[in-house]
């Protein structure tokens, strides 16, 4: 096998998790994290204690808290950084010579959309505006039904990547495969694949909610789940052919609906839970609306990602005068407008 040098920049749980994978899988990983105790308990206990706690992880995965060292004239550098941090964890390591130069292939695992002066923006589309020219249409998504802790257990797990340089999404898709467990495939649809991304969890937000109803519940159940995920879907494709997806089987493939059927029904979801928490242990009353649950998300005690993007897709559909019922169901509960029940009632036509 010829063996790559892989920086993955951010330690989280994902992050963790396929660097794990690709070391598995033989390559040279290497991966950053700002706290020292996550860089020691990676290095000296193979288990990152704090995001990915009692998963062991492969002896020879480094870590390191030098993020130049680690994004230093490699052959890929695969970005993990939450999306609000994603251009300035670039800006650390973006004059080095070899980024320079366009040396390393760079991706993404980051969700979600990026907010800007003008509006919501991709996350690729924010990672070639930080990075040196050479990198234009040249970086590459990767995304799919992919909790980190079945991939760090090497179960079989099917990813994309996506790019508009074709033989980029092509080489980073044989990077993957060469670890056990990972299936992965290439796709050209960089807004589709992105768009699935970001809006399937707020679609497991809402999908969280309507499970923890329906444990009580005489008019929910499994049919409703199935009903609400379906309909989910629609709203994902209509914001991804607005937006300029180019391919209709995306959201058929497992980017769309298998990604959004893992979101929805894993144990692991934290999507899935933030949405149960909302009707288990009334998590809202924390906060006083959206914009205050986004500046002190870490209260939650965990990242539901869907709460976030909740806000970028209501302003998506706005500029494009687009009818989201389930988007806007949760836009509105998490602004302290309707509760959770009210709206889920509303979308089966009970009120």
């Amino acid at each position: 096998m010829d063996v790559k040098t892989v920086g993955v920049i951010g330690a989280g749980a994902w992050g963790t998790a396929l660097a794990c994978s690709l070391a598995r899988g033989g390559h040279s990983v290497e991966v950053w994290a700002m706290e020292e105790d996550v860089v020691s308990s990676i290095n000296s206990q193979h288990e990152n204690k704090r995001y990915l706690p009692g998963y062991a992880l492969e002896p020879s995965l480094k870590a390191s808290s030098d993020i130049r060292k680690v994004a230093d004239n490699k052959d890929f550098i695969i970005m993990g950084s939450p999306s609000l941090y994603l251009a300035p964890t670039i800006a650390k390591f973006s004059d080095l010579p070899s980024i320079k130069s366009g040396k390393s292939i760079i991706c993404a695992l980051t969700k979600g959309f990026v907010p800007s002066q003008s509006g919501p923006k991709f996350v690729l589309e924010t990672m070639e505006e930080a990075l040196p020219a050479c990198y234009k249409d040249a970086t590459v998504y990767i995304a799919g039904p992919s909790h980190a802790e079945e991939v760090a257990m090497g179960k079989i797990t099917g990813l994309i990547t996506a790019s508009n340089h074709h033989r980029n999404a092509i080489r980073v898709r044989d990077l993957l495969r060469a670890s056990k467990g990972l299936l992965a495939y290439a796709s050209f649809d960089t807004i589709g694949v992105q768009v699935c991304a970001a809006v399937k969890n707020v679609v497991a937000v809402v999908y969280g909610s309507l499970d923890a109803l329906s444990q009580t519940s005489s008019i929910f159940g499994d049919n409703t789940e199935s009903l609400l995920m379906a309909a989910g879907l629609n709203e994902i494709q209509k914001i991804g052919v607005a937006l300029g997806a180019t391919h209709p089987q995306t959201f058929t493939s497992i980017s769309g609906v298998g990604d959004l059927d893992v979101t929805c029904k894993s144990k692991y979801g934290r999507n899935r839970k933030f949405g149960q928490d909302i009707i288990q242990t009334d998590m809202l009353d924390r906060f006083a609306n959206l914009d205050d649950l986004i500046a002190n998300v870490k209260k939650v005690g965990y990242l539901p990602e869907g709460a976030i993007a909740c806000k970028y897709v209501h302003q998506i559909a706005e500029k494009h005068n687009l009818k989201l019922p389930i988007c806007d169901a949760l836009f509105r509960v998490l602004n302290k407008e309707a509760t959770a029940q009210e709206c889920l009632e509303e979308l089966v036509g009970l009120r």
